[in-house]
């Protein structure tokens, strides 16, 4: 899924966009001077919401892949030998048939962990943002807010190649699996909608780049 994001931030934090990130810091940060930012594994955070949103409290409806999950996929077109396998996956995750992803370049991944952890993490869309993103824990009715800092948006730190849709049954008498999913569609383009899928529910979800986190000492 974000395979192509490996060889692109290397090239856009040399050239800088990283040096942007002491601002970001101090700013969300400047009351708490023993705050730290670590740089972390690239991991990828699957969010909803309105894309010109800078704050909510629907967080919990928010997953984490804490590794890239597009390597660990399963084409379309092998659906007949995941099935055959117990629907276990080469890389060993399990596919849940009742709900299941898919990217945009045809691949079936694996399901990110649901809730978003608490937590400070720096993410960006792999353009021209880059923003820290907090997350509370969730309250007694399990709402969790969150936000990001200097007026970012959703869209900013979305990154607009990657896409990642989960698609469930509509009904009990309908069946919805990948390999019903249009072939011809694929690579998606950005700005286009992930495919409906007969039988099929879908939810568009956008994706966020997790660079590193910050931690208070």
């Amino acid at each position: 899924m974000f395979s192509a994001i490996k060889l692109a931030m290397p090239r856009m934090l040399r050239n800088g966009l990283l040096g942007c990130l002491g601002a970001v810091i101090l700013a969300s940060a400047s009351a708490q001077a023993e705050t730290l930012f670590v740089r972390i594994p690239t991991q990828y955070i699957a969010a909803l919401g309105d894309s010109s949103s800078t704050s909510g409290t629907d967080a919990a409806t928010w997953g984490l892949w804490p590794v890239d999950p597009g390597p660990r996929g399963v084409w379309t077109t092998d659906y007949d030998d995941l099935v055959a396998n117990d629907g276990v996956a080469p890389s060993g995750w399990q596919f849940n048939s009742s709900a299941w992803w898919l990217e945009e370049n045809g691949l079936i991944m694996e399901a990110p962990t649901f809730p978003l952890p608490a937590g400070q993490y720096v993410v960006t869309g792999g353009r021209d943002v880059m923003s820290v993103l907090t997350v509370e824990p969730a309250d007694e009715t399990g709402m969790q807010n969150w936000s990001l800092a200097n007026g970012a948006t959703i869209y900013d730190v979305t990154h607009l190649g990657c896409r990642a849709a989960l698609y469930t049954v509509q009904s009990d008498n309908q069946s919805c699996t990948p390999d019903k999913t249009p072939r011809d569609v694929f690579p998606m383009s950005p700005g286009i909608s992930m495919p409906m899928v007969d039988g099929c529910d879908k939810r568009d979800y956008q994706v966020l780049i997790v660079v590193g986190m910050l931690i208070e000492r």
